[in-house]
C-alpha cells in the first residue's frame, strides 16, 4: 500500500536540535557574527555536540599535526561554516540511533553514510571547491530516507527488501515500483521540511537520477558517484545488496579520470575508520 511521503516525515522537524545548531550557527555566520568565542559559545551549550566536533577535528580525517582542545580554536584552524556544516552531520547521526535492524543495523547505515561523504568530499576537492564540507554533510545525509521509510512505514520496507531479494533490483528500483517514489524523495522531503539549504534538498532527492537535477547537476552527480564507490568498497551498509549503476551523464559531469579513483579509494580508506569513531562512537 503506497505511503504518503508526507504522512511518513510528519513530526520530524522536532526531531532533537537537528536543525536548531545548525540554525543558530547559521544566523550567526549570515548575520556576521562569526567571532571564534560567539561560534564556540553556541556549540558549547551541547557538550555532546562539543565532544564529537573535538574528536572529529583531531582525527585522520584532517591530520592536523597539533592537538586542538578547544572549540574556539577549531573555529579558527577549521573554519566557521566548516565547523556549522560538521555540526550538523554530527548532530543529525546523534539523533537517528534507533532503527528497526532486520536488513540494516544503524552502525553500518552510517558507516556508509560517512564513507559516502568522505568520498564525496575528496571528489570535491579535486575541483578545489571553497568549502567541501557540504559535500561531506550531502554525503551523511543521502540516504536519510531510508531510516524515515524503515522507522515510518516498517511493512512497505520490508515488502521493498523481498522484492528486491527475488528480483536482484536495487531496492531504489523497487521503492519507485511500490510506492511510486524512493529513498531519495523522502530525504529531500525532510530537508525542505527542515529547512536546509537548497542544495541538500536536489542533491538528496535526486542522488539515484542526477540528471533530474536542475540548479546543483555538478554536486548531485558527484554524491552520485561517491555512493557508488563507497558499495563498491564495502564500507558499511545502507541496505543494498550490490553496487548501485553509475550513469553516464553523471560520471562525465563530474570531470572524473578513471585513473582518480585509485587515488579517491586510497583516501576514503586512509580517512575512514578514525572517522567512523567520531562521528559514530561517543
Amino acid at each position: 500500500m503506497p505511503v504518503d511521503t508526507m504522512k511518513l516525515i510528519s513530526g520530524m522537524d522536532k526531531l532533537s536540535s537537528v536543525p536548531v545548531v545548525y540554525a543558530e550557527l547559521d544566523e550567526a555566520i549570515r548575520n556576521m557574527r562569526v567571532s571564534s568565542s560567539h561560534i564556540s559559545a553556541i556549540i558549547s551549550k551541547d557538550t555532546g555536540l562539543t565532544a564529537r566536533l573535538l574528536r572529529i577535528v583531531n582525527s585522520a580525517f584532517y591530520s592536523f599535526p597539533r592537538k586542538i582542545d578547544t572549540i574556539s580554536r577549531a573555529v579558527i584552524i577549521v573554519g566557521t561554516q566548516q565547523l556549522r556544516d560538521l555540526a550538523l552531520a554530527t548532530s543529525i547521526i546523534s539523533s537517528f540511533k534507533d532503527i528497526p535492524e532486520d536488513h540494516v543495523t544503524v552502525e553500518s547505515f552510517w558507516k556508509h553514510s560517512i564513507a559516502c561523504g568522505i568520498a564525496a568530499r575528496c571528489i570535491a576537492g579535486y575541483f578545489k571547491e571553497p568549502n567541501i564540507e557540504r559535500y561531506f554533510v550531502a554525503g551523511i545525509l543521502h540516504d536519510i530516507g531510508r531510516i524515515i521509510l524503515i522507522t515510518k512505514a516498517p511493512e512497505a520496507a520490508e515488502q521493498i527488501f523481498q522484492a528486491s531479494a527475488r528480483s536482484g533490483k536495487p531496492l531504489f528500483v523497487e521503492e519507485r515500483e511500490l510506492l511510486g517514489y524512493d529513498h531519495a524523495s523522502i530525504g529531500g522531503e525532510l530537508i525542505r521540511l527542515w529547512q536546509l539549504p537548497r542544495c541538500y534538498e536536489e542533491i538528496i532527492g535526486f542522488h539515484h537520477q542526477p540528471k533530474q537535477a536542475d540548479l546543483f547537476k555538478l554536486e548531485t552527480s558527484v554524491i552520485h558517484v561517491a555512493d557508488a564507490i563507497a558499495h563498491a568498497m564495502g564500507l558499511g551498509n545502507s541496505g543494498e545488496t550490490g553496487v548501485p549503476p553509475i550513469y553516464e551523464e553523471a560520471w562525465t559531469a563530474t570531470g572524473l579520470s578513471i585513473d582518480l579513483l585509485p587515488y579517491i579509494m586510497d583516501t576514503v580508506e586512509k580517512q575512514y575508520h578514525d572517522s567512523v569513531n567520531g562521528f559514530i562512537f561517543n
